[in-house]
């Protein structure tokens, strides 16, 4: 399976003037955690890192660091998600069928959630990593008046992993293109393009590292693993 790594952010709400996955929990970046569980899912074979040059010299020194077993190619990313994206599918191998798109700063994956995708792929066009939604969500204007209260059982917070088949995905990123469409996820575009995406479960602790709380949190999941 191949992997895709979006990591062109600065992280402006974590309040950093540099990309915030060279940020360290426990002592490493976090994009090294990201790495390290892709390294131990036994599906991944490549890994894409998504990302701008001037990160390049950081980002080389860590996997020298990690001495990852399997290939890894740093990649130009864009001005959005979506524009980085679209760039890693165009250096994606010619062999790739399937691809799983993971965000950088969800470095407390498991390698078994990156496996349960890459196996779950196969037998659909696309997929996202979710969990159902706890608390009960509003439906707000723009005056901050309630219009609706969606039903919580039909609610689930998207994830990445995300996988989908690449001529798919590359169809759905072209024809975004060429509507202008902005989206922030990848599953969006097959949505809008009429494509099925399912549902594969999630982990409770697969957060995405934004802001500096989240960076405690991480910390402490990370302990409680023993890592």
């Amino acid at each position: 399976m191949y992997l895709l790594i979006p990591a062109a952010g600065i992280g402006k709400r974590m309040g950093s003037n540099r990309n915030k996955l060279l940020l360290e929990v426990r002592s490493q970046p976090i994009i090294a955690w990201t790495l390290k569980a892709a390294a131990a899912a036994g599906t991944i074979e490549w890994i894409g890192i998504i990302s701008q040059p001037t990160d390049w010299p950081d980002f080389k020194a860590i996997l020298a660091d990690l001495k990852l077993s399997k290939p890894v190619e740093l990649i130009i990313g864009g001005s959005t998600r979506q524009e980085s994206v679209y760039n890693g599918l165009q250096a994606l191998p010619a062999a790739a069928e399937q691809v799983l798109i993971h965000d950088g700063a969800r470095c407390l994956v498991t390698p078994d959630l990156l496996n349960s995708c890459a196996q779950a792929i196969r037998q659909c066009p696309g997929l996202i990593a979710a969990v159902p939604v706890k608390d009960t969500i509003k439906v707000v204007d723009e005056n901050g008046i309630i219009q609706s209260t969606p039903d919580r059982q039909q609610l689930w917070a998207a994830q990445t992993p995300q996988g989908f088949n690449v001529k798919l995905l590359k169809q759905c990123h072209a024809e975004g293109v060429r509507q202008g469409w902005e989206v922030t996820d990848d599953a969006a575009l097959f949505e809008m393009c009429g494509i099925e995406v399912q549902i594969v479960p999630g982990e409770e602790t697969n957060l995405k590292v934004t802001t500096p709380q989240d960076l405690a949190i991480a910390e402490f999941i990370l302990s409680s693993r023993g890592l």
